[in-house]
Order: C-alpha cells, then structure tokens, then sequence
C-alpha cells in the first residue's frame, strides 16, 4: 500500500480533438444539450435533448467533465 499516491484511475473515456456519436438525453442550465460516454458528462454547445445519433468533437476534457461540439452532418433521426 502506497500513501499519499492517489492509486485512482485518472484517465478519461473521451479524448480532445476525437469524434463520437452520442445522443443527447438532457438539457443543461446554460440550454447546452448533455450526453454520457463511459459515465462522463459532456456537454454538447448547439444539440437538444431527445437529438439521437449525434456526431460531436470534444473540445476539452476536465476531471468531471466535457465540452464538445457538433460536427457538420450530424442528423437527428427521432
């Protein structure tokens, strides 16, 4: 046993400048559309909740979350 290491898994599940495809399931306080990957929160500038399929780039990465954009083309499909 180590002390005074923090032995938690600090790595992300989403990369700055990489491409997923989510769907959007809430609405944040600022009107952003919020989606999950790997339990991350990431907060999507321009979709809505309920938009399904969508392709987002991540723009930064902090410790409890994400912010990304939509990628041209992406399409709602409900």
């Amino acid at each position: 046993m180590s002390y005074g290491q923090n032995t938690r898994d600090i790595s992300k599940p989403v990369e700055i400048g990489n491409e997923y495809t989510v769907d959007i399931t809430d609405t944040g306080r600022d009107g952003e559309g919020i989606a999950r990957i790997g339990g991350l929160i990431i907060f999507v500038k321009n979709a809505k909740a309920g938009d399904k399929y969508m392709k987002i780039k991540i723009n930064s990465v902090v410790s409890n979350f994400a912010t990304a954009e939509l990628v041209s083309g992406s399409t709602d499909t409900t």
